[in-house]
């Protein structure tokens, strides 16, 4: 008689991760057999050749002998307060000299989890985008809560409509989530969106959460408007870090800034401490980056003007989706991804998925399917922006083949 199986949590079965999914596993089996692939599912600078900047590197190296100690649970007073000057030099509310509002961790990806265990109540919602990028939503399901998706539609350039956001809210609504700069479409939000977006929060006293990691990759005439200048006394979480800006993902070091009115956010701020200190401390090491990073030099911009790497490679998706009669694109004014639609006879009975295993099985590169990013639709798919641009260019030939055959 066969041991029974080991039960596991009933809700992660609503969790969808298809970055690191079905189809990664399937590559890794591809290339135990020899295949070379072309990996652009993942926004890993490192493993596309990109190095953190020298001067964060040093800021390591010189501390070294400080790292072996457990730091205080909400980070390193040094890291704190560089990323509280960094804020109010933005122009973000009660970014306090004595950094008690500032939180790091592993990554933004753990912040998250943290910062949703320490709101929600089994049954709360969260308004989040959609497409979304899926940390979220995992985030969101496993601590209890619900999510619940307003559109960015594509034919709005995938912009929310605030009207739409609106309708969703319920009694149980307790957050509203930003990604912007957004993964997985590159928009960049503008002022008078955000605006409007604020006055909905404050209307139904809702913690906004802004996902801002990609605060500084910007393309073209693109701006960035960070989110907790404009929602002042309401309270706003808002996040960043080390990984995509400053290509340091391996680090695992991330911030989140709370502000708004104390009357209203400390209780918050003291569950979020308590989080932090149950699991003892964020990675040492990289905390003594954070200085050098935000206050050390511009390293991004170069990347992404014209002539720059980034720059380079997001123009030649732009010229192999205009010049696919298979391909649609809103072009990306921000981040680290392209986000294209599958349009024409390629996409009378088009299937994300199956395109993606297609993709692999037959050419060789790994992508995400569109859905993965909970959307209701099939029919698109995101790569990231991080190989050479002739690399790209070669990668949206295979694209074209495979969508041909399927005409």
């Amino acid at each position: 008689m066969s041991t029974p199986a080991l039960a596991t949590r009933h809700r992660l079965a609503e969790v969808r991760y298809e970055i690191r999914g079905e189809l990664a596993r399937r590559a890794r089996e591809l290339e135990t057999q020899g295949h070379t692939l072309v990996k652009l599912n993942i926004g890993n600078p490192g493993a596309f050749g990109f190095r953190a900047p020298a001067h964060l590197q040093r800021a390591i190296a010189d501390h070294i002998h400080d790292t072996d100690p457990y730091t205080h649970q909400q980070g390193l007073p040094e890291a704190r307060e560089a990323i509280a000057l960094f804020h109010r030099q933005r122009g973000t509310p009660d970014a306090d000299a004595d950094a008690s509002r500032i939180f790091i961790g592993n990554g933004v990806s753990e912040l998250i989890d943290i910062a949703l265990r320490a709101l929600l109540n089994p049954g709360d919602e969260v308004l989040l985008p959609s497409p979304d990028y899926p940390l979220w939503s995992a985030a969101t399901i496993l601590n209890d809560g619900r999510p619940v998706y307003y559109p960015c539609r594509p034919e709005n350039d995938f912009l929310p409509d605030p009207a739409e956001i609106e309708k969703l809210i319920s009694s149980r609504t307790r957050a509203l989530v930003l990604i912007n700069p957004n993964n997985p479409t590159g928009a960049s939000y503008p002022r008078e969106l955000l605006e409007r977006i604020v006055a909905i929060a404050r209307k139904y006293r809702l913690l906004l959460m802004a996902d801002e990691i990609y605060d500084h990759i910007l393309y073209d005439d693109a701006r960035f408007e960070p989110l907790a200048p404009l929602a002042g006394d309401l309270p706003c979480l808002s996040f960043g870090g080390l990984s995509k800006v400053h290509r340091a993902c391996g680090w695992r070091v991330g911030w989140a800034v709370l502000s708004g009115e104390a009357a209203q956010v400390t209780p918050y701020q003291h569950a979020l401490d308590l989080l932090s200190a149950l699991r003892l401390c964020a990675n040492v090491p990289g905390q003594f980056a954070i200085h050098a990073a935000l206050h050390g030099g511009d390293t991004i911009s170069a990347l992404t003007a014209p002539g720059g790497r980034l720059h380079e490679t997001r123009r030649a998706l732009i010229e192999c989706c205009q010049a696919s009669p298979h391909l649609q694109l809103s072009t990306p004014a921000a981040a680290l991804y392209g986000f294209p639609r599958v349009v024409g006879k390629a996409a009378e009975n088009f299937d994300d998925h199956r395109f993606a295993l297609d993709l692999l099985e037959q050419e060789g590169v790994l992508i995400v399917p569109g859905s993965s990013f909970n959307v209701p639709y099939r029919d698109h798919f995101r790569v990231t922006l991080l190989p050479e641009a002739e690399v790209l260019r070669e990668v949206f030939a295979r694209i074209d083949r495979v969508l041909a055959g399927y005409c």
